[in-house]
């Protein structure tokens, strides 16, 4: 474990030069550059406010920020999944040529999702703070707790990366295995988004009785990171320590079926490209 790892820290120039080749290759030419990054996520905010803040009854001044907030997160778990399934298929040059750790071309692929998430979580902060915390929820919050609670999107974001590499290693690897697996995956995506709490709070839903969602949702290995992300922008405190514990315990269950199967995988891989 401790010997692979070091073994792609080694290769981090050629990894990291992969990830800047395919940063500057999408953007060459484009008279707006990165921000095209943030065009789908504030419009998909506009376009969700316009409809559902009336469906919910909620304030567009505390709505938008929580939209666009999840659709950041959001954002980078798509790219993670998608475009992780053809992560080894874009390497494919490089692995016939270059003796490298396998896990180092979904880390190429969750890097470049990270930097663009990471502009738009730059603006959710933005407008977390000009916007200030969500009194409704949090009536003790202050634009001065938000400043002391924004360190710990540190550990929140380390848990997302490993979070999205491990989900980049394991459909990548489904993916040279079964071809369809890309296509199975942007469908799943599109139930996942509506069973996840992006766009709507479970206290916000017009239904008299709850419980059953409720309890769906508590199933829901996302909701932990939306609330890592969520809690210290809009609400203005630290999130729990069993919002961490139980993103910790999904990453770790992830990481272990990733290494698991790149194990087993990893010399045979060569063969089904």
């Amino acid at each position: 474990m401790y010997a692979y790892l070091g073994a792609i820290w080694n290769c981090r120039f050629f990894w990291l030069s992969l990830v800047r080749m395919d940063l500057r290759s999408r953007y060459r030419g484009s008279m707006l550059g990165i921000f095209w990054s943030l065009l789908h996520p504030i419009a998909m905010t506009a376009i969700l406010c316009v409809v559902f803040s009336c469906v919910f009854g909620q304030d567009l001044r505390t709505y938008a920020p929580l939209v666009f907030t999840g659709l950041t997160f959001w954002g980078f778990l798509g790219a993670a999944l998608v475009q992780g399934c053809n992560c080894f298929f874009l390497g494919e040059p490089y692995i016939r040529q270059h003796p490298a750790p396998m896990a180092i071309y979904p880390l190429r692929t969750v890097l470049g999702a990270a930097f663009h998430s990471s502009i738009a979580l730059g603006l959710a902060i933005i407008i977390g703070l000009l916007v200030g915390p969500d009194t409704q929820s949090n009536p003790s919050a202050t634009r001065w707790h938000q400043l002391l609670a924004l360190p710990s999107l540190l550990p929140t974001c380390l848990l997302i990366l490993l979070f999205g590499w491990s989900l980049s290693i394991l459909f990548g690897l489904l993916n040279v295995r079964f071809r369809d697996t890309r296509y199975l995956v942007e469908i799943g995506l599109q139930g996942l988004f509506y069973l996840t709490p992006i766009m709507y709070r479970i206290d916000a839903l017009p239904f008299k009785d709850k419980h059953r969602l409720i309890l769906l949702l508590q199933c829901n290995p996302l909701v932990p990171f939306l609330d890592l992300i969520r809690d210290p922008i809009l609400l203005g405190h630290i999130p729990s320590w069993t919002s961490y514990a139980l993103a910790a315990t999904v990453v770790l269950v992830l990481g272990t079926a990733a290494m698991a199967a790149l194990w087993i995988e990893e010399r045979q891989l060569i063969f089904h490209l």
